[in-house]
């Protein structure tokens, strides 16, 4: 005996329902890439009180629109800020050129941005570079790490945004 729904809807409208009530149905922008996407390399796993590492960040643009401005944030994970002995600070930045490496303005923790340079054409990415400095009289034994969410305005007038994105983690090793 069928219900008075299937009677109404047919079968196949029923189980499209349940389907989408249950998040099974076929989603076809989850075959598409990301607009944009966030990734960060690192140079060393470890370093010492006194040392440095380098943190690289790269934007890609999946679109086929030119992105024309980033809004981007880094800041400590929770765990990094728990080992008040650990001393840090980003001490340079440049930007990846095909001409070279060229120094940018930004260091974090905010509005990092602007040191992609200037728009980056569909299918390409940036590269920045990011000089974690650890103090000479920092704690050893401790994991520094930091995320990052960004925020993208394409040519088309459309926008993304993403993370948080973590880097990698430095361990202060003793020396």
């Amino acid at each position: 005996m069928r219900s008075p729904l299937m009677r109404r809807l047919g079968p196949t409208t029923v189980l499209a329902f349940l389907l989408a009530v249950f998040g099974l149905t076929p989603n076809a922008s989850a075959a598409d890439p990301a607009p944009a996407d966030l990734t960060f390399t690192s140079d060393s796993a470890t370093t010492t009180p006194g040392g440095t590492v380098n943190l690289s960040m790269t934007i890609t643009n999946h679109r086929t629109y030119d992105i024309w401005f980033v809004y981007q944030t880094i800041d400590p994970t929770w765990l990094t800020t728990q080992r008040p002995d650990l001393k840090y600070g980003f001490t340079g930045c440049s930007l990846a050129t095909a001409a070279g490496s060229t120094p940018c303005s930004g260091t974090g923790p905010a509005n990092l941005g602007t040191d992609y340079g200037s728009t980056i054409p569909p299918g390409q990415s940036r590269t920045v570079t990011l000089t974690l400095q650890v103090a000479a009289d920092s704690g050893c034994n401790g994991n520094i790490g930091f995320y990052s969410y960004y925020y993208a305005e394409f040519s088309d007038s459309t926008n993304t945004s993403g993370g948080p994105v973590h880097t990698p983690e430095t361990r202060v090793l003793c020396a």
